[in-house]
């Protein structure tokens, strides 16, 4: 690629990302991440993108893991190595182990976010990291007859003192570690530990940094978004799932469920992934949110150059019936669009009849590239369920080249007798379209 076509490709890429930085500043994300990331090669280049975001206005607590490296202290201390329902037994040998190992990859980032040496993507950073006794915890005890000893729980996250350390521009770093009000320490999960922080802080974004590609699709393709209830369906099928994706999807579906926005699961070994995830539309990763019409909503005055834009690829091939700037600004209202990221990826029209219980479909379309994520069948079930409110008991279609998709939708084949009066004789000829109803339960 030429040199012009790079500066080209960076400008369109920055303009892009510009929404996204205007979105996230003053927000809050809680970033998990696992021992292993910490021990890789790439990790420096993870702790600069943090910096990145910390300088855009991101308030950030991170969670670090330190399990390969509490496993390396009891192989050397010759300490039993066990696990329950996958938590480490922490017994009185094994919890100085864990101390030291999670002490030491806790100076190791602390050290490479002070980085600040010239000619580096850390240069002037000038980072202030806070850690300490924020994370409040008690004792498992003995469940099934297994006694966890000095492996915990959460019990309460400081959140006083975390957004204290973010009113100071700190980015927050916090340990696999919990205190009891006893003065005693626990070993903790540092998935629990960020989902815990994430709920009780009501983090806008909770992203957990996996050691996979993510949870897959039928045709082996990667999910890119999810329910709350689709991921809930795919945790049943866990043969599905990978390594310890089981307990990422459980994670994130809790903490949608309580408060938080979204979760993302990433790829860590994906160079840039976090920005990738965070800066693009579509992302590089798995997208949970308890939303499961996220984006969908009644269409105002200001979509109105959004949806001609998204409609007129359609119109042009004679899908969709043409519609001037000036009636569809009259139409406005019966209009339901969905966004992403400030973009309308997909829309549809609801037009009331002479006939209480009759409704005409209009309009009904999906950005080329998110129509095999099954946006379009979410938006025809959220406009039957407003039909519903509306006491409405029939939609019916004219349509030209999307017939079969209708028709598997169950919608019946209809004739022009079966239409409202007034709607017959606006029926164009010229295009001939089929007639398709469907009843409403």
């Amino acid at each position: 690629m030429s040199k012009p076509d790079n500066n080209q490709q960076f400008v369109d890429w920055f303009r892009h990302s510009s929404p996204y930085i205007h979105a996230f500043r003053g927000r809050m994300f809680v970033i998990a991440f696992g021992g292993e990331t910490v021990a890789e090669a790439g990790f420096a280049e993870l702790v600069q993108d943090l910096a990145l975001l910390n300088s855009l206005g991101v308030k950030l607590v991170l969670v670090h893991g330190a399990r390969p490296q509490i496993e390396q202290r009891l192989r050397e201390a010759g300490a039993n190595i066990e696990y329950v329902n996958g938590l480490r037994l922490t017994d009185d040998q094994a919890l100085p182990c864990v101390k030291q190992a999670v002490a030491t990859v806790r100076v190791e980032i602390e050290a490479l976010l002070s980085m600040g040496l010239a000619h580096s993507p850390m240069a002037n950073a000038k980072i202030r990291v806070a850690s300490g006794n924020l994370v409040t915890a008690r004792p498992l005890g003995i469940l099934d007859g297994v006694d966890y000893m000095h492996t915990g729980e959460v019990r309460r996250i400081d959140v006083n003192g975390i957004e204290h350390h973010h009113a100071h521009n700190a980015i927050v770093l916090l340990s696999p570690l919990g205190y009891s009000p006893t003065g005693e320490v626990f070993n903790l999960s540092a998935e629990e530990v960020a989902t815990s922080a994430a709920v009780q802080l009501q983090a806008d974004k909770l992203i957990f940094l996996t050691g996979d590609t993510g949870p897959r699709g039928v045709r082996k393709q990667l999910l890119r978004q999810l329910s709350v209830r689709e991921a809930e369906a795919l945790l049943a099928r866990k043969k599905k799932l990978t390594g310890d994706f089981v307990h990422f999807m459980q994670s994130a579906i809790y903490a949608c469920r309580h408060g938080v926005h979204r979760t993302h699961l990433v790829d860590r070994h994906i160079n840039g992934g976090l920005l990738l995830e965070l800066f693009t539309r579509d992302g590089i990763g798995t997208l949970i949110t308890d939303d499961i019409y996220e984006g969908t909503r009644r269409a105002g005055i200001d979509d109105v150059g959004g949806i001609l834009e998204l409609i007129a690829p359609l119109e042009a091939e004679g899908t969709l019936v043409r519609r001037s700037r000036e009636r569809l600004e009259t139409e406005i209202e019966h209009f339901t669009v969905v966004e992403r990221d400030g973009m309308i990826i997909a829309c549809a029209a609801l037009y009331p009849t002479e006939k209480p219980d009759f409704a005409e479909l209009a309009c009904l379309a999906v950005h080329p590239a998110y129509r095999d994520a099954g946006r379009g069948d979410k938006l025809l079930n959220y406009i039957e369920q407003e039909a519903l409110n509306l006491g409405i008991r029939h939609i019916f279609v004219l349509t030209t080249r999307t017939a079969h998709w209708f028709r598997e939708r169950g919608f019946r084949s209809a004739d022009l007798n079966d239409l409202p009066v007034k709607r017959r004789g606006l029926y164009n000829y010229q295009r001939n379209s089929k007639i398709f109803i469907k009843p409403l339960a």
